[in-house]
């Protein structure tokens, strides 16, 4: 399995992060991809990177809800990374409208910004889109750029969103969300091809049930990878084979 969305850098396993990563990787997970979220979590992903090269895959951006006032020298921050380390990814970047819509201005300068850093360096985009899926649409639409790609993370919309976005050339990041008794996916992914979906936990948040609001971690895909095989009515080997494949497409820059 690849895990295409965790936060292992997180201070929430500075006491367990190898026993962690252990249990991932004797999961079944080959790879983990880092979406980063502003500059003070760069060195604690890299050094993960590092630490484990072609297993810790890191990605680069300024995360929306940390878009806050002087967001520039954030974003300036980002771009020098960009050409100096080789990452995946531009991300997670995006809209985030759920907590606070002060800033709402700042993030759709700073996702646009990043969409074109995403193009000059030839890497798609891991988008977090939180109460802003329609707002986060319309930026790529009028960013209009077709050959601009990659993941809605965290995928929780209705199946009128997932088409739009697979439409716009967007893979869906599937996630705990999908294990929640009215997490509202039982509607969704059952009409979604698999060709279209990625998985990942976002750990360590969203666990899936039956470690809802607990501490997530990254051998829980299992369970992410279980409940979607359930709702398309497939074998758990297959779905774990197509998202596999499906992620690695993704990659570009790196060895596969």
């Amino acid at each position: 399995m690849i895990e295409t969305h965790a936060h292992i850098y997180s201070d929430d396993y500075a006491e367990d992060r190898t026993a962690m990563l252990d249990r991932a990787w004797n999961a079944g997970v080959e790879q983990i991809w880092m979406p980063n979220c502003d500059h003070e979590t760069i060195d604690g992903m890299l050094e993960l990177a590092e630490k484990y090269p072609g297993k810790c895959l890191p990605m680069i951006g300024l995360h929306p809800t940390y878009v806050k006032e002087g967001f520039e020298k954030e974003l300036q921050i980002m771009e020098e990374w960009l050409s100096k380390y080789e990452f995946i990814a531009v991300g997670e970047i995006g809209m985030d409208l759920f907590w606070d819509v002060t800033f709402k201005e700042q993030q759709e300068k700073a996702f646009l910004y990043q969409c074109r850093l995403a193009r000059k360096h030839d890497l798609w985009i891991d988008i977090h889109s939180r109460s802003a899926f329609w707002e986060t649409v319309k930026l790529i639409e009028d960013f209009a750029d077709p050959a601009l790609t990659g993941i809605f993370h965290c995928f929780t919309g209705t199946l009128e969103e997932a088409q739009r976005a697979i439409e716009l050339g967007f893979k869906l990041g599937i996630g705990g969300v999908a294990t929640f008794k009215n997490g509202g996916l039982d509607k969704v992914i059952p009409h979604v091809d698999i060709e279209h979906l990625v998985l990942e936990t976002d750990a360590p948040y969203l666990a899936p049930v039956p470690f809802r609001g607990k501490r997530n971690e990254v051998a829980y895909i299992d369970l992410v990878a279980q409940r979607v095989a359930d709702l398309k009515e497939m074998n758990k080997a297959d779905v774990i084979a197509a998202t596999t494949s499906n992620a690695k497409s993704m990659l570009k820059k790196v060895a596969q």
